[in-house]
């Protein structure tokens, strides 16, 4: 099997065959740059490419084979993967999808996340496109252009890390990072056939990521398969060193979850979410989550208490933090931010505080409900998105008798997860809608990302749920 077609396969058989020297890191690398040149002025997932430092990389990998290392220590060696452009690349301007960042000085060092996967062999390729600040979940940027759904060119590839993905769609990369402050993970591995996995709010750090939304924002990987998130998980886990650190990083030991993945499901106990996230979902979406309930034996239905009232807590923080954030860039350059983005800043800044306390406080009640619930079950599945991937342009989406503005309700049924940062693994389900797939979210209580990886697990083993690389 030659770079190019191996390119198209999962990251652990690519680390498999660098291991086994039947193909050099170097002839990866050039594969998935090869891919890039050829696919993405369709799809447009990357605003930059770090080729030189990719090959250098891969360079480094296949001397250290040649000298006689078999690098058995490292899960992921000369696996190119690429990062949403809100993650620090040292020499490259992080854009976080927007005109003003521009003018910023390039970092001097990588994020941390990037360089924990490089530490584990894997080989960085470039930066991907995004919503603007992190802020939208379609990725229809007016700077850098709409990235767009492998799997239908007209479509949107969900947001706000769309790059991330389309490229894991469109075979580019087998493995990137994005952020979910409010969906940002789920909605694209939703819309676009792959894996996503939003960790628990806290466990990995997200020094040198640009902030969207400090008290909300995660950082976590797309996949093609369970167990490549599960290897780039682990790779990403544990405390931070030094005196620059995330405040908010929990800053807990390694719990590996790879040797997790082949348990199975015996003993867990699995309900189904009704209610919000029932009403707020297109048939489509809830015939992926019975395709799913089936297979594992869900049958129970629950219902999670004050999910509206968490979501509507989400949006006002969200909104405040935000606006706070950009303050300084709305007074003196206002017109330099997309639209949208800008007015939802501006009413972000001007929401009283008594608002912005009250809705902390709902969020601390939800939370509360919420454990009360997981004390009854280990896994609760719902839709990933309202619908499968919309036209791009598309600006509303229609849920029985109501009409919603589309791009805020694409969140609909992620955002109250986020709220209050529980672990989520969305998983991809092709027989739900005639041409697209659609995603499904497994979550679990906080610190329990091993139990919702051995569910998906025991999907992908059983053909329910698959992310295969779009016909290009």
């Amino acid at each position: 099997m030659n770079a190019a077609e191996l390119l198209q396969r999962d990251a652990a058989t690519m680390a498999a065959a660098v291991r086994a020297r039947t193909v050099s890191a170097t002839a990866l690398a050039e594969a998935s740059l090869a891919r890039i040149a050829a696919t993405d002025g369709r799809v447009n997932a990357f605003t930059d490419l770090v080729r030189e430092r990719a090959l250098a990389r891969a360079a480094q990998l296949d001397a250290r084979l040649a000298g006689g290392a078999n690098l058995a220590e490292l899960p992921l060696p000369g696996v190119p993967f690429a990062v949403k452009n809100l993650f620090d690349i040292a020499g490259l301007r992080t854009l976080a999808g927007s005109k003003i960042e521009r003018d910023s000085a390039p970092p001097r060092t990588d994020a941390v996340l990037v360089q924990r996967l490089e530490a584990a062999g894997a080989v960085l390729v470039g930066a991907l496109n995004m919503d603007e600040y992190a802020y939208g979940f379609t990725t229809e940027n007016s700077h850098a252009g709409p990235c767009r759904n492998p799997h239908d060119l007209e479509r949107v590839a969900g947001g706000s890390s769309g790059g991330s993905g389309a490229a894991v769609a469109a075979g580019q990369v087998p493995i990137t990072l994005g952020s979910d402050t409010n969906g940002s993970i789920r909605v694209p591995a939703s819309l676009c056939g792959v894996f996503g996995l939003k960790p628990t709010f806290g466990r990995l750090p997200r020094t040198g990521s640009y902030p969207f939304i400090s008290s909300l924002d995660h950082l976590g990987p797309f996949a093609r398969s369970v167990r490549d998130l599960a290897l780039s998980f682990d790779a990403m886990q544990g405390p931070e060193r030094g005196s620059l650190r995330d405040p908010g990083c929990a800053q807990r030991a390694v719990e590996p979850v790879t040797p997790l993945l082949d348990l199975g499901i015996a003993g867990l106990r699995i309900g189904v979410l009704g209610g919000w996230f029932k009403y707020n979902a297109l048939p489509e979406a809830l015939t992926a989550v019975a395709r799913v309930a089936e297979a594992l034996g869900a049958r129970e239905r629950v219902e999670l208490p004050l999910v509206e009232e968490g979501r509507a807590a989400a949006f006002l923080i969200t909104n405040a933090e935000a606006g706070s954030l950009h303050l300084d860039d709305l007074r003196r350059r206002a017109g330099d931010f997309e639209p949208l983005s800008r007015d939802r800043f501006l009413a972000g800044a001007l929401l009283p505080a008594a608002w912005v306390a009250r809705a902390q406080r709902v969020r601390r009640l939800y939370a509360e409900a919420a454990a009360r619930v997981f004390a009854r079950f280990d896994l609760l599945l719902a839709p990933a998105t309202p619908c499968a991937a919309t036209p791009v342009g598309t600006e509303w989406l229609t849920l029985g008798e109501r009409r919603l503005p589309l791009r805020p309700s694409m969140g609909l049924l992620t955002q109250p997860i986020s709220c209050i940062g529980l672990p989520v693994c969305a998983v991809p389900v092709w027989d739900a809608h005639p041409t697209l797939p659609i995603g499904v979210q497994l979550i679990a209580a906080p610190w329990r990302e091993g139990i919702a990886l051995r569910a998906a697990a025991a999907l992908e083993a059983r053909g329910v749920v698959r992310a295969p690389v779009a016909p290009l």
